[in-house]
């Protein structure tokens, strides 16, 4: 009998209760010690972030409480700015700033999504990296030079454009200009200068490259796989750009525009330099005059008493709760959406 013939013993089966039962293994991860350390790190600065805001609201609480308990419910519906006499509010600013901020993002928005499908999805690769970093470098130009450009050039050369769409829309309310007639070709142009519509274009120079960034970091990463998928089948680059790219870029694409909106927001120099402050509800956004939040407290804050420096920590107050409710909703967005949820 060979060696190969021979079978080997088959061993014995399980007898219940000698310990040799299948039981389930627990599988746990036994962190280093530089893994401990890196998380306990990240959860001290996340955690300073939050107490951070935290004392920044409290604070501007207890500021603005003599300011809020002496004006009460009518701090949200006053539109004049008079803190010593007790005749304030932030109505007139608090609309200012919400249509100096919605002309900025509805000019800048299709602007940086233009720019960043330019960049992920057509320019030639030799000039993609210079691209980026020109629209990085745009981002870091500080707000006073944009502010300058405003005020010494694109004043000068946009009032052309507002008597247009004055002309051309007038029947739209928020286009309509009290006092100007926009069929006498020799009507005075100073009536569209200061307005919101050109602060609103200035705060959209300036947001655009940071939109722009964010949107062609996402747009990049949509998967190479679905592109090429689409491609195969026949689609055009445009096709594929609209059914892959966009869909899966909405996250990145409402997190930019809620980002650039916070700027807008909350813009001070660039808007201080070339709108005329004005404390009245002003709906026309071609028409002369107009305030926001940030340029208020830049304006009164060297020459504001007490009180009226509590005033201005109202407004301030006012301003921060509003951002704090769109970052919120926008991130609620994000999170349901393909790159948002995979980030």
């Amino acid at each position: 009998m060979s060696i190969l013939e021979i079978d080997a013993p088959a061993p014995p089966p399980p007898t219940a209760g000698t310990g040799d039962a299948d039981v389930p293994r627990r599988i746990g991860t036994r962190r280093s010690a530089s893994d401990r350390a890196f998380r306990a790190v990240l959860l001290a600065a996340g955690g300073a972030v939050l107490a951070t805001m935290g004392f920044v609201g409290c604070f501007l609480l207890l500021r603005a409480w003599d300011a809020l308990s002496r004006a009460g419910w009518s701090f949200l519906t006053t539109q004049a700015w008079e803190p010593d006499s007790g005749n304030f509010g932030i109505a007139a600013i608090l609309v200012g700033t919400v249509l100096i901020a919605t002309v900025a993002v509805t000019v800048a928005v299709p602007l940086a999504t233009g720019t960043a499908l330019y960049i992920s999805e057509y320019a030639p690769t030799r000039v993609r990296q210079t691209l980026v970093s020109i629209v990085d470098l745009m981002a870091a130009i500080p707000s006073v030079v944009f502010g300058l450009w405003g005020f010494f050039f694109l004043q000068g050369h946009i009032t052309g454009l507002a008597r247009w769409l004055s002309t051309t829309f007038g029947w739209f309310p928020p286009f309509q200009v009290p006092g100007a007639d926009p069929h006498d070709p020799l009507a005075t142009a100073t009536v569209y200068t200061s307005s919101t519509f050109i602060a609103g274009l200035v705060v959209a120079m300036m947001i655009t490259p940071v939109v722009a960034s964010i949107m062609r970091e996402v747009f990049s990463q949509a998967p190479v796989g679905e592109r090429e998928g689409a491609l195969a089948l026949g689609s055009t680059r445009w096709g594929m750009v609209r059914r892959v790219v966009l869909p899966y870029g909405k996250g990145g694409m409402i997190g930019g525009t809620m980002l650039g909106l916070g700027r807008a927001l909350g813009e001070t120099i660039a808007v201080y330099m070339i709108i005329s402050p004005v404390f009245a509800i002003q709906w026309h956004v071609l028409a002369n005059g107009g305030s926001s939040v940030s340029s208020l407290i830049a304006l009164r804050y060297g020459e504001s008493t007490p009180f009226g420096m509590s005033a201005l920590m109202a407004a301030g107050l006012a301003l921060f709760l509003m951002t704090l409710v769109i970052n919120f909703a926008a991130s609620s967005v994000v999170a349901r959406s393909r790159s948002g949820a995979s980030s």
